[in-house]
Formats: structure tokens, C-alpha cells, sequence
């Protein structure tokens, strides 16, 4: 099982009331993606942590995560959502089962 973490800094012109709405509309379109098995966003609680935004994705394995990428509503996601409104970003993936060597995941 891969946990996917994305970290996101915000455009300047990102308005509170748009966060929400990228909210919404992350979990609206991720969920629509097959390989998804669960998805979870939010905003940060400290104003001085430096990513306002996160999104953490489980999929299968690292396999089902590319198949993911390539999925309709994710592209749609990534373009409608991600690349208007995200200044930076930083990714990353865990593997979550215990004693399970990563080169397998």
C-alpha cells in the first residue's frame, strides 16, 4: 500500500474561498480514479508552515500511482486545479506495510 504526499505553496492570488474550493473539487475529481483507494486534503493550521496545502493519496502500489497519473480525472485534476492556482509543490511517496521491501511496492 503507497501513501502519496503532495505539498503545495500557493499562488499569491489564491484567496481563502478558493483553497475551498480546490478542496472540494481535489476530492470530487480524484475519487472518479479507479487506482484511488482514499484521498485526503487540507490547509494548514500554523500561518508560518511553509506549505498551505496538502493532498495524500493511497493506491495499491507504485504501479497503480503512474496508472493514476495517466487517469482522465486526474489529468483534468492536475490542469483545471493544480496548475492555476500552485506556485511550488514537493512529493513524495511511503511504502505503509510493515516488513514489505520498498523494491517491491
Amino acid at each position: 500500500m503507497i501513501a502519496y504526499l503532495c505539498l503545495y505553496q500557493l499562488k499569491p492570488e489564491v484567496t481563502a474561498e478558493k483553497l475551498e474550493e480546490m478542496m472540494t473539487r481535489t476530492r470530487t475529481n480524484l475519487l472518479r480514479v479507479p487506482e484511488v483507494l482514499a484521498v485526503k486534503t487540507g490547509k494548514r493550521v500554523n500561518p508560518s508552515d511553509p506549505w498551505p496545502w496538502f493532498i495524500y493519496l493511497e493506491v495499491e502500489s507504485m504501479d497503480k500511482l503512474l496508472i493514476c497519473q495517466d487517469d482522465p480525472h486526474y489529468i483534468k485534476f492536475r490542469e483545471e486545479v493544480l496548475k492555476p492556482n500552485v506556485a511550488d509543490q514537493q512529493t513524495t511517496a511511503f511504502e505503509m506495510e510493515p516488513r514489505k521491501d520498498v523494491k517491491y511496492s
